[in-house]
């Protein structure tokens, strides 16, 4: 599957939001860059669908002119205006050309979720590849009102025990993508979450 980070070059904090062009056009998050339309634009003339992994506003921001742009459908486990299908823990989603299950994975977020394919994880903030924090092996932040370092955890272990060892495409919300053992990065990120420190200085 053809997966294109759209925001990679924007000027602004936003999420990475990641086109899948194979199969049926989906972006995963729609990131808070203003430039983020007519980048896509640059890639295909149509998409089909968005599929968020939670409504924090670096992932959403965008959301109203990427719909008014491509009128696609919008999937999402939490209530939002444009919200056309909403998801469930356990349901599956078409990215691209690859079937995906979503993994309900709250801590770093209430409405949050992972998609997993046989290949495949688009894991939103639960846990990245690397950030200001860690290299290979970090997690979301769970310290602003609302988040929870102990749903985090349990969170991360529900993927683990739901991603099959074949995935080796790893698509975070922040950080570098990485392609490799990703299983190993996510087991690196639980043993660093259940050491239940402070993840950057002066939380």
């Amino acid at each position: 599957m053809d997966v294109i980070n759209v925001t990679a070059d924007a000027d602004t904090f936003t999420c990475n939001a990641y086109l899948a062009l194979d199969g049926r056009p989906t972006l995963v998050d729609a990131g808070a860059w203003p430039g983020i339309v007519d980048r896509i634009r640059e890639e295909t003339d149509e998409l089909d669908a968005v599929v968020l992994t939670h409504q924090h506003g670096d992932h959403v921001a965008e959301l109203d002119a990427v719909i008014d742009a491509f009128d696609p459908d919008v999937y999402a486990y939490g209530d939002h205006p444009n919200r056309t299908t909403a998801v469930d823990d356990g349901d599956e989603v078409t990215v691209g050309d690859e079937t995906f299950e979503v993994v309900y994975s709250p801590g770093h977020a209430d409405d949050h979720v992972a998609l997993v394919s046989g290949s495949t994880i688009f894991c939103g903030d639960v846990v990245v590849h690397d950030d200001g924090a860690f290299d290979y092996g970090s997690f979301g932040r769970t310290d602003r009102p609302g988040r929870s370092r102990e749903e985090l955890i349990e969170s991360i272990e529900r993927i683990l025990s739901r991603m099959p060892d074949s995935v080796e495409h790893m698509y975070a919300g922040h950080g570098g993508e990485f392609h490799g053992e990703v299983t190993d990065v996510i087991e690196t990120a639980l043993s660093r979450a259940k050491q239940r420190e402070p993840k950057y200085p002066g939380e």
